[in-house]
């Protein structure tokens, strides 16, 4: 392998891995800015995956991709999420469904399947396009699983869209992916927020809580 391209090969992986780090690191918060700020910062990683997945592939239009995920991503998105908890006073602390060192555990586990599964799927794949995607895969799973496991609506959006960095993440790994793809994942997560906010809004006006345990609670009180 060429210098310039082990070179490219070990910038990537490392791009990648701080994407999956920040994935770790948004399972371990417990503030609620503090997961945002991570968010953000995950998504900064990502910009930087697909300006050099450009660079990589001599693709141009990741440039763009990473545009998208800079601006709205770790820009936009994370200031509304922001605005939001301050809008409607959330309380501020995450609750969990499980401890932490469990949810980490757990976490561990979903990256040993990602490769697992991913690796002799893409076996006559790049070496570089085969370990992107698994972790990618890993993005993804670690995502699902901050869903599952916080109760805060705030939080639970945060992992859908932590879900969604895996998915470009595994979008601009793969050559030849249509710009168009990677344009609907960003428009979606722009309709998401905007679902989600006045999702948020209704919520908190009725009953004047985002915690789904208070819902439940709620639920079978009116039962």
């Amino acid at each position: 392998m060429a210098d310039i391209s082990q070179f490219s090969y070990e910038v990537a992986h490392l791009i990648g891995a701080t994407v999956l780090m920040a994935g770790f690191q948004l399972l371990y918060q417990r503030r609620l800015f503090a997961v945002l700020n991570t968010f953000a910062f995950q998504a900064l990683a990502l910009a930087a995956a697909a300006a050099w997945q450009a660079h990589v592939q001599h693709a141009p239009h990741l440039y763009i991709t990473a545009a998208i995920a800079l601006v709205f991503k770790a820009m936009i998105v994370p200031f509304a999420l922001h605005w939001l908890v301050e809008k409607l006073g959330i309380h501020r602390s995450v609750e969990t469904a499980m401890s932490i060192g469990w949810t980490m555990t757990s976490g561990v586990a979903l990256v040993a399947l990602s490769i697992l599964l991913v690796l002799p799927v893409t076996a006559n794949a790049a070496a570089l396009t085969r370990e992107s995607l698994a972790l990618a895969m890993s993005v993804i799973l670690l995502g699902l699983l901050m869903m599952i496991t916080r109760h805060n609506a705030v939080t639970q959006v945060v992992g859908f869209m932590a879900l969604e960095n895996g998915l470009i993440l595994a979008a601009v790994s793969a050559k030849g992916m249509p710009l168009v793809v990677e344009i609907s994942i960003a428009f979606s997560v722009l309709v998401a927020m905007t679902l989600f906010g006045i999702f948020f809004f209704r919520i908190r006006e009725r009953f004047e809580t985002l915690d789904l345990n208070d819902l439940e609670t709620y639920r079978g009180d009116r039962q």
